[in-house]
């Protein structure tokens, strides 16, 4: 048995019980497969309370990474392109995630080297504030690919 206000020893589950109630706490088993088992004297509905506390702490400080996407076309002039890149500087500066493709529709997909080569261009633009996670890969009528921010040292 452990706590506050108590010697660490070995007694019998009646004596804790008793030493818990004199303290006006509770007595908590920790580990229940220790060879005997290890029980502590405190009080439960604070220890659950900074339980919650330390969870909530923790998921404040987690961040969430969203995903934003950036279409082409596999004709896409060269000033849509730079006002395309403002966006995504802007959000890679805000730490997500550029996920860009370029969308084949009918008869274009026989320019997929078109795209290809826009979608490096695109990335080679965006090379010092971002790191290519994905080569341009086809799937279905779209070619994308993955861009995340650059880590700050």
């Amino acid at each position: 048995m452990v706590g506050d206000n108590v010697e660490p020893g070995i007694v019998s589950l009646s004596e804790a019980i008793e030493m818990a109630e004199e303290f006006g706490l509770d007595l908590v088993e920790i580990s229940p497969k220790a060879d005997p088992p290890v029980c502590r004297i405190i009080d439960y509905n604070k220890f659950l309370y900074e339980q919650k506390k330390k969870a909530k702490e923790m998921k404040a400080n987690s961040t969430k990474v969203e995903i934003k996407e950036i279409r082409f076309g596999p004709n896409t002039d060269e000033h849509d392109i730079e006002f395309k890149t403002k966006h995504a500087t802007k959000f890679l500066g805000e730490g997500h995630k550029v996920r860009a493709y370029v969308f084949f529709r009918g008869r274009t997909i026989v320019y997929k080297e078109r795209g290809s080569k826009l979608l490096e261009e695109f990335a080679a633009s965006l090379s010092d504030i971002a790191k290519l996670e994905m080569e341009p890969k086809m799937e279905g009528k779209k070619m994308f690919i993955m861009l995340g921010p650059k880590v700050k040292k």
